[in-house]
């Protein structure tokens, strides 16, 4: 509404007991307006339209930036049992100069020479119809400023519902890193055969590991030399995860980064809602599935 933020700005010092004629002349707007706006009735849209606003503000301070405009509409919607479109919820996004902080890309890693190599069984066929058919791990790094060492994350995802079955982080990339992660993913589900599917860093390349795969009864599967897109959706929870909790931060220690870690993973498995799950959280999705079975 035109003079709006103006005939605000008179209430703000009415109340403090300035005069309204003398503000609405400071202001150069008319005293019969002023009063005109106070006494109109706001049309439903115009509520709807602050109402969707205070919302977009209070999720985009709650979940720290990380929202755009489709998980916005998806938070929204699920969380207030509304149906508004990404459109909508877009342009008021728009309007206030509220968006998601942009991802950063990824740095390309040393290749180490393998012990053995495996085909590409999964060919990029990302759909899973059961939990534990098919599972994705990788191997991310961090650093920070001040600090000479790097942290690790080696997470296993499950294709069923993107839900981050186990991980292991670690001031070392080495054998044990994976190997860890490995064992307590067996541990968990020791009826599981999924695909297990990587690229090939030299944790999944080496002989020991290949024993443990095949020890357990999993199918294993690498992707091609230079093609991480068949690792897409490992490779999308890492840019994700930095994007939301890491890029534009400050952390004053690894140990500190590796606290909020170990808490957005809580986070992203039972809190942060995916259009593919029907707007649900992984671990939701999961428990919902299993309550079906």
């Amino acid at each position: 509404m035109r003079h709006e933020a103006e005939y605000k700005t008179v209430d703000f010092f009415k109340e403090k007991g300035y005069p309204v004629t003398k503000i609405c002349e400071v202001l150069n707007i008319s005293r019969s307006g002023y009063y005109k706006y106070k006494t109109r009735v706001k049309p439903e849209k115009e509520k709807q339209d602050e109402l969707i606003c205070s919302l977009i503000t209070e999720y985009h301070s709650t979940f720290d930036g990380i929202l755009g405009y489709r998980r916005m509409t998806m938070f929204i919607n699920e969380l207030n049992q509304k149906s508004f479109s990404e459109g909508y919820v877009h342009r008021l996004m728009r309007i206030l100069g509220v968006s998601a902080r942009i991802r950063r890309k990824k740095v390309n890693r040393i290749r180490v020479k393998p012990e053995y190599i495996k085909e590409n069984i999964l060919a990029r066929d990302f759909a899973a119809n059961a939990p534990n058919e098919k599972w994705l791990t990788d191997v991310t790094e961090f650093s920070i400023p001040g600090d000479s060492r790097k942290l690790y994350l080696s997470p296993i995802m499950d294709l069923y519902d993107n839900s981050i079955i186990e991980y292991e982080l670690s001031f070392k990339n080495n054998n044990q890193l994976v190997f860890k992660m490995f064992g307590r993913a067996t541990k968990k589900y020791p009826e599981a055969k999924p695909i297990f599917h990587s690229d090939r860093g030299f944790q999944y390349t080496s002989n020991i590991f290949k024993n443990k795969i095949e020890e357990v009864g999993m199918t294993q599967s690498m992707s091609r030399v230079g093609k991480c897109i068949d690792n897409g959706p490992m490779e999308g929870f890492f840019g994700t995860l930095k994007a939301e909790m890491f890029y534009g931060k400050t952390f004053k220690t690894l140990e500190e980064l590796k606290d909020k870690i170990i808490e957005y993973i809580k986070f992203y498995n039972e809190e942060r809602f995916q259009k593919r799950l029907g707007c649900m959280a992984p671990l939701e999705y999961r428990n919902q599935a299993s309550k079906c079975a």
